[in-house]
């Protein structure tokens, strides 16, 4: 396409535009809730400009999204909390936007991917580098502290669980963008910030990105080991498995993380039913949901009384759970059946399945299978979807490198 004609001056300004807002997202996501918004309505407003609403229903993740956030909305009717209905249903409100913007929006250009990956490779090491340094003043502290699950802080607001899974995402992205690097400084920037985030995630020991990067590797291993050399793949995973070991051995978060995990199992299986101990106030959760479930199993409680009859739950079932410790199932689907029964956790469900579909779009999909899947994984252990910043993470990562393997396929080098 000619660059002179203004149809195409008007796609490359919307392209640095949307490009550049991603870069905001992703820094603003560990700095400021308010700037998050703001710049995920600019990308839907930049990505949707000159599109015409006929084509926005072409995309059918997006209309399926809209439907099962249309039974939260509804659910206004048999919700007395109002208050707590408005957070829960507007909490979600990208689910209306990102997905249709990443749909409809042109391909980014290889510069223009090179560009977000050093973008983002410069923010997660601040970030890290941020966190890290308060480990690093006080590492006997701190390392004491994981005895009672309490992790050194983190971006954003202490939100270990979403902060480790942003930054093992971001490893998923630097191994799929490798190919289009183009100068050795890029490669050593990338294999550089790699690295670091991978030492970052063992000192941190947030199980959830730690899984994460543990699955991401031994599947990255077990792919290398069928196309390319099944020797080596052995080989590699041997390494890793010995690395793990070594790790828990010698890194003091790491080795308190392990220890307190095997310790509230012990407890779980002796009976002891300790809301401190977030594994066991987690499958509390799922008890006390279950019984609020059967009992409302149409259309659920409405996302304004989910708090309100878990309450009762809990009074009815574990009285002796501490108001600070009564918690909403640490489950999405659990949530999403209690806020709007059987229709909504149906087709939440086949949201959530429907991104398999995308795997025919282009030639390296495994990365895209990786995140989808690990992302599922979190839906069924947290929340996710409940807090803006679960939302984003969910979203972003997962149509970030859906748009680049379906609309940039040509730039790439096959491996």
């Amino acid at each position: 396409m000619d660059k002179n004609n203004p149809l195409s001056q008007f796609i490359t300004v919307k392209s640095n535009l949307a490009l550049t807002c991603c870069i905001g997202m992703l820094a603003s996501f560990f700095l400021s809730r308010v700037w998050l918004s703001s710049f995920m309505a600019a990308f839907g407003l930049v990505a949707l400009a000159g599109i015409h609403p006929k084509k926005w229903f072409s995309d059918k993740w997006w209309l399926i999204g809209f439907a099962w956030l249309g039974m939260y909305g509804i659910s206004f009717f048999w919700s007395d909390n109002k208050a707590d209905w408005l957070n829960a249903y507007t909490v979600k409100s990208p689910v209306l936007l990102l997905p249709l913007a990443f749909a409809l929006l042109h391909a980014f250009s290889a510069k223009q991917l090179r560009i977000f990956t050093m973008s983002g490779c410069i923010i997660m090491l601040l970030v890290v580098g941020y966190s890290l340094h308060f480990y690093l003043e006080n590492p006997t502290y701190y390392a004491e502290q994981y005895v009672y699950s309490h992790i050194f802080p983190t971006l954003p607001d202490n939100d270990h669980i979403r902060h480790s899974l942003s930054i093992s995402l971001f490893v998923v992205w630097c191994v799929y963008a490798w190919v289009f690097l183009d100068n050795r400084l890029q490669r050593w920037l990338v294999g550089v910030t790699v690295l670091a985030l991978s030492v970052y995630l063992h000192i941190l020991a947030a199980r959830t990105g730690l899984v994460v990067w543990y699955l991401f590797v031994f599947l990255w291993v077990m792919r290398y080991a069928m196309k390319k050399s099944f020797v080596a793949g052995v080989g590699l995973l041997a390494v890793l498995c010995i690395s793990a070991f070594v790790a828990v051995k010698t890194i003091p978060t790491l080795e308190k993380k392990v220890w307190y995990v095997t310790h509230s199992i012990e407890l779980y299986k002796q009976g002891n039913m300790q809301s401190g101990y977030s594994d066991i106030g987690r499958l509390i959760s799922y008890k006390v949901a279950g019984g609020v479930i059967a009992a409302n199993p149409a259309l659920g409680v409405g996302s304004g009384d989910m708090r309100t009859e878990m309450l009762k739950g809990y009074d009815a079932k574990f009285k002796e759970v501490p108001q600070e410790y009564r918690l909403l199932p640490h489950n999405q689907f659990f949530i999403v059946m209690l806020a709007t029964g059987l229709i909504g956790v149906v087709l939440f469900t086949i949201w959530v399945i429907m991104p398999l579909s995308w795997l025919k779009d282009g030639k390296r999909t495994f990365y895209l299978f990786v995140t989808w899947f690990v992302l599922v994984l979190t839906l069924l252990i947290e929340p996710m979807l409940e807090v803006q910043y679960g939302v984003f993470v969910y979203l972003f990562f997962l149509l970030w490198i859906r748009h680049a393997i379906r609309t940039g396929e040509n730039i790439y080098r096959h491996d």
